[in-house]
């Protein structure tokens, strides 16, 4: 079987997060199973000529054109990629699109229903209603089209699939099917010794997740572990580092805290095993990757009730719950909730139960599995 996945944006600093990271675990796995599985995707960044294969998956990458700046991801498109996507669509048995409302995945997306070739779309929570101009014009031209001739819409949790109803009120879409995100299970972090603890925020620097509760939740840790360190990596989208340094410094903070920027895959998971605690107080988080990353090598983490894999980790004993306040000062609770998981036994109670849950609930493999079915559901 041929696959051919169709994701937006590839950079070496992975500054696109979730969606691409989800593409290449798929990829990955599915080559493992024996399918052809590619990547068609832009590529920016780069510092030379843009790579043949990522991460061992053979990959179609075309430069990207800032095209509609003011629209940041969503308005980068390549022609070159665009004219010959019809041809790449009818190469493969199925178009595995990970949609948005954008210049490349929703019109890949349209080209492949005009080649008749299967398509299966997956929305990552980036699909529901909205009242923009430009998005609702988006809707129209393509959208809803798209979503109601897609063979397969791919949804992480009940809300979503209802907010993907939603952009196509009085038109029931019977393809749904739940695909929840895997990770490949890792190497389990070591004991931390006698280091300091450390307390890790690693995901886009963005408003969304608000990194601010993070660095507001230092103050009460250190009253408790002055030695602690927090490191805030992940790429800078939003301009919001030198505010977070600047926060630091009003709170009295600034030598306790590390921004070291966007990491490699490979320097994710080394950080990931030299922490003691992840946090990631995002006000709304459908499925985060990054959250099963850090729980596959068995570290506790906080989040916030709203996120999708909230429940998972309440009843799994993975980490911490705290509730999410957009417009309230939420650092004391994260302090709270990281000091409970900074006692040793509370600990490794939680990293056991991490690593059990990644292993059982959240494998790649398993996903993979999956996926396969809906494929072959889909060409028969």
């Amino acid at each position: 079987m041929r696959v051919l996945h169709v994701v937006t944006l590839h950079t070496p600093t992975h500054d696109f997060g979730g969606p691409t990271r989800v593409a290449l675990g798929l990829s990955q796995e599915l080559r493992a199973k024996g399918v052809d599985a590619r990547i068609a995707t832009l590529g920016d960044g780069f510092t030379g000529p843009l790579p043949a294969e990522v991460e061992g998956v053979p990959a179609h990458l075309h430069q990207a054109r800032h095209v509609l700046p003011a629209f940041e991801v969503s308005g980068i498109t390549s022609p070159g990629l665009l004219l010959r996507a019809r041809r790449m669509a009818r190469s493969a048995d199925i178009v595995h699109v990970h949609l948005m409302r954008d210049l490349i995945t929703l019109p890949f997306a349209m080209i492949a229903l005009a080649a008749g070739v299967p398509l299966v779309v997956q929305t990552h929570g980036m699909i529901d209603p909205t009242d923009k101009r430009f998005a609702k014009a988006v809707d129209v031209l393509g959208l809803k089209r798209v979503l109601r001739r897609a063979d397969a819409i791919l949804h992480l949790t009940a809300e979503e699939r209802d907010g993907v109803q939603a952009v196509v009120p009085g038109t029931p879409l019977r393809t749904f099917h739940r695909l929840v995100n895997g990770v490949a299970l890792q190497e389990r972090r070591p004991p931390r010794g006698d280091r300091p603890p450390t307390v890790l925020y690693l995901a886009r620097v963005q408003q969304r997740k608000r990194p601010e509760d993070f660095v507001s939740a230092i103050p009460t840790v250190l009253a408790t572990h002055p030695d602690a360190r927090f490191v805030l990596a992940g790429p800078d989208t939003g301009g919001l580092t030198g505010p977070l340094r600047e926060l630091a410094a009003r709170l009295g903070v600034s030598a306790a805290l590390r921004c070291v920027g966007a990491l490699g895959h490979e320097q994710v998971l080394d950080q990931l095993r030299r922490s003691d605690v992840y946090v990631l107080p995002s006000v709304v988080e459908p499925f985060a990757v990054s959250v099963l990353e850090a729980m596959s090598v068995g570290l506790p983490v906080v989040v916030t009730r709203t996120g999708g894999l909230s429940p998972d980790v309440a009843a799994a004993g993975a980490g911490r719950l705290t509730d999410s306040r957009p417009d309230a000062d939420n650092g004391p609770l994260i302090g709270r909730a990281i000091l409970e998981l900074l006692d040793p036994a509370a600990n490794q109670e939680a990293s056991d139960a991490a690593w059990r849950l990644s292993r059982d609930r959240f494998s790649i493999g398993a996903v993979a599995d999956t996926l396969l079915e809906v494929y072959e559901g889909v060409r028969a």
